[in-house]
């Protein structure tokens, strides 16, 4: 599995990311994605005690939100980083919204969506080298430092 650290924080380089609101897309196929928050936005929000997503078959407007998350400092949307329906949630959320901060490319996605229009979306999205350097200028202008959870999934 490709990726690069920067301050910590781990950007997979398979992966599309709205930087501006820190998610990630994994393409399924054409027109279906998973999306989850990234490690950075994880970091910021600190650990999670509530995630709580939007229903299959609610559609969503790009930057709308998706899900809400709750830690013991934050409260806030996951927004969407593409139009489309949720077609399924990941149910674990609900009993360990914890599963984000260890896991939050793999375990700890949110939802799964078919998307309107694809690769519109995904071209407005940054993916591999771009990506790394995308989040290593907003790392570095934010002052951002990752930190992982005992028990985290380990990417080296």
């Amino acid at each position: 599995m490709a990726h690069d650290k920067v301050n910590g924080c781990i950007i997979m380089k398979d992966l599309y990311y709205n930087v501006k609101n820190n998610t990630w897309v994994k393409v399924i196929d054409d027109s279906n994605v998973v999306v989850g928050m990234t490690d950075i936005a994880q970091s910021l929000a600190g650990p999670l005690l509530h995630a709580k997503t939007k229903a299959p078959g609610t559609t969503r407007r790009l930057a709308k939100p998706i899900a809400t998350v709750e830690s013991g400092k934050y409260v806030g949307p996951v927004k969407s980083p593409v139009a489309g329906e949720i077609t399924k949630v990941n149910e674990a959320l609900a009993g360990d919204a914890g599963l984000i901060n260890r896991s939050p490319y793999k375990d700890g996605w949110i939802v799964e969506m078919k998307a309107n229009d694809l690769q519109a979306d995904l071209a407005e999205m940054v993916t591999g080298d771009e990506a790394v350097e995308a989040y290593r200028k907003k790392i570095e202008e934010e002052g951002i430092e990752c930190t992982h959870l005992e028990g985290t999934d380990s990417y080296d």
